[in-house]
């Protein structure tokens, strides 16, 4: 369900991103409660079209009697229409529809040590999570690697350096940029696998590290991943979250999927169910939106998790998927944005 909120600041960060804070009112500061590291739905209307987008929370997480605070940060994307607007025309005292923060790349405060792989503003979620973990946890570390284009193009320097100065046995930061030479530090250049392979053991103790938090583009969280997997780290340690694919060999479409003669989806949201037909082509939640327009989504490619659902009955075939982790499409949940029937008879549910 969405919420009108108001705009109560607007930081310029770069020349390309933005610092947005949005105002709760009182009678919502429970529903817009967040964990360290979730992300807000938000939805508005420009030109007369209906834009949703998702963008993670930067803020620490707060706690009673403290109102939540939501500031979401925001990068120019090529022909983005809400991040043009965010930048260019969105003003204090306008209003933005949001969802209530969701999302499952988390950490709830506990003492160990965690560490990050972050790449341009894959920062977002995860300057929640460590701000959030060393100043609620005193027996925890926080190791943040993170790799930018250059000094200028980095988002939240200042908050980074606070956490450095507040936190200075506790807080380590590793800075790399892959167009531009640092006086100190590591050398330019992307953190692919082979790199990471090489720095992380210098760093930390890699396969004692209680979590890690991979945040960025495909290839950078990919690369990561491989690197941690092949250093020893349990998968079950290994969180992660895509902020930005592109289509190429690491990301298939996948063919359009031919539905079966007369296929129907039973679905459950909100605690009403339906049954309708699905359309030859359509992916499982185009079925829904036909007549339930309250049907959550955001990205529709398979990257925010929005559209999560459960998979109650019959067979799917996802085409692509950045956003559920292993155990959960073990468990049978499925993103609907890129779910096709394989069966005749399907049936899901976004309530659980």
């Amino acid at each position: 369900m969405f919420h009108p909120l108001r705009v109560s600041g607007i930081e310029r960060l770069t020349d390309d991103s933005v610092a947005v804070t949005l105002a709760v009112p009182p009678d919502l500061h429970e529903t817009f409660r967040h964990r360290p590291g979730q992300h807000l739905n938000v939805r508005y209307t420009v030109d007369g079209q209906e834009i949703r987008r998702s963008y993670s929370i930067c803020a620490p997480a707060t706690e009673q009697p403290a109102a939540p605070a939501l500031r979401v940060g925001i990068r120019l994307v090529d022909g983005g229409a809400f991040s043009t607007y965010a930048l260019k025309e969105l003003v204090v005292g306008d209003a933005i529809e949001a969802m209530p923060p969701m999302g499952r790349f988390v950490l709830t405060p506990r003492p160990g040590q965690f560490a990050a792989v972050v790449g341009g503003s894959g920062i977002t979620p995860v300057l929640s999570i460590a701000s959030t973990l060393l100043a609620r946890e005193p027996d925890a570390s926080f190791c943040l690697i993170r790799s930018d284009r250059t000094a200028a193009s980095t988002m939240f320097l200042d908050e980074v350096a606070d956490l450095k100065d507040r936190y200075p046995d506790r807080f380590q930061l590793v800075t790399a940029l892959s167009r531009e030479e640092q006086q100190a530090g590591l050398p330019s250049g992307r953190l692919d696998r082979e790199r990471l392979t090489a720095l992380l053991p210098a760093l930390l103790p890699v396969a004692e590290t209680d979590g890690w938090f991979l945040c960025g583009p495909l290839g950078l969280v990919r690369g990561a991943e491989l690197a941690l997997h092949g250093l020893g780290v349990d998968r079950s340690r290994i969180h992660q979250e895509i902020f930005h694919v592109e289509d190429g060999p690491d990301a298939p479409a996948g063919p359009r999927i031919e539905t079966p003669a007369a296929g129907t989806l039973t679905a459950t949201l909100d605690g009403r169910s339906g049954k309708w037909p699905v359309q030859d082509g359509e992916s499982l939640l185009e079925t829904v939106l036909r007549s339930r327009a309250d049907a959550p989504y955001a990205c529709k490619g398979g990257v925010c998790g929005t559209c999560r659902a459960f998979l109650v009955s019959g067979e799917v075939r996802m085409d692509r998927n950045f956003a559920l982790e292993p155990e959960e499409t073990d468990a049978g949940y499925v993103l609907a944005c890129q779910s096709h029937p394989v069966t005749g008879e399907v049936e899901l549910d976004f309530d659980r």
